[in-house]
């Protein structure tokens, strides 16, 4: 996009995301309008060439394009509920933290009065803004996201979800669950390494080129996961048993905290026990839809 081509952007919020996100888009020369209720939050963004908006008003009057970072969904409806009708014909891109229902209901809200509307999750902290790698969830416009990808590319990299608005918040919460669980169970493995003398940087960099191996097996089970069916051809849930009891052995001789791998003990036992020990790990889907 070259400077004829800039957008003029407004950014509403500047915790820490939100004054990450008017940076990216001032580091990439767009004309960026900021608003924070503390407007002193504001100073660091008008030193580097941002336009302070003395009210909300002000700065949804400022640009087409109009992205809101704050606290919660009801923060948003606060905001910018008053002002429907400034904000029609205007994009209004969501990227405040929220649940799917509540994406839901902001983009019925915003058609019902024509706004257009994106909702996003950001699936990186505030230093990772701007960054190609960093990923940007959109959901609930594509033809939307296609007009502004190059404005909004300087987030970092924008995935388009499709249009059911809801789909970014659900991605976004089942990824940090995702998160949570790998964060814990290589907490677990560095502490069980650990207690043998091994420094978590050299344990790591292995743990690393092994989840490329996992996510492998995440592509094989995601096709029997839709498929319904679940062969154990590679490793079935009675072999993973076994192997798990050496875990839960090895971390009880070290004094390694193994509530986590003995809950993954619990849901491969009701798996057997329910007749699926032949099958593979992804059965265990199952339990959790239960």
């Amino acid at each position: 996009m070259n400077e004829m081509h800039k957008e003029n952007v407004t950014v509403i919020g500047l915790g820490q995301m939100g004054a990450a996100l008017a940076g990216a888009f001032l580091d990439a020369g767009h004309s960026t309008t900021v608003f924070n209720r503390s407007p002193e939050k504001a100073g660091p963004l008008v030193a580097r060439g941002a336009r302070h908006a003395a009210t909300v008003a002000e700065a949804v009057a400022a640009s087409e394009l109009v992205v809101v970072c704050v606290l919660d969904d009801d923060a948003v409806r606060g905001l910018l509920g008053p002002l429907a009708g400034a904000l029609r014909g205007k994009v209004l891109v969501n990227l405040t933290s929220g649940s799917p229902e509540q994406a839901r209901a902001e983009a019925e809200w915003a058609a019902g009065h024509g706004i257009g509307y994106l909702d996003g999750g950001i699936m990186t902290t505030p230093p990772g803004v701007g960054d190609s790698d960093s990923m940007i969830l959109y959901a609930g416009g594509p033809e939307l996201l296609a007009a502004h990808r190059p404005t909004l590319a300087v987030l970092g990299d924008p995935v388009d979800l499709g249009p059911d608005a809801g789909l970014a918040s659900l991605y976004d919460a089942g990824l940090l669950g995702l998160m949570w669980s790998v964060f814990g169970g290589w907490l677990h493995a560095t502490a069980l390494t650990g207690a043998d003398g091994v420094p978590a940087k050299e344990f790591t960099p292995v743990a690393v080129r092994w989840l490329r191996t996992v996510s492998w097996f995440l592509t094989t089970y995601a096709d029997q996961i839709d498929a319904g069916e679940y062969p154990g051809d590679d490793a079935t849930i009675d072999v993973q048993v076994a192997g798990i009891r050496h875990l839960l052995h090895a971390g009880e001789a070290r004094g390694v905290d193994n509530r986590l791998p003995e809950l993954h003990l619990e849901l491969m036992r009701q798996a057997v026990a329910a007749g699926h020990g032949g099958d593979s790990y992804a059965r265990i889907i199952e339990a959790f839809r239960r």
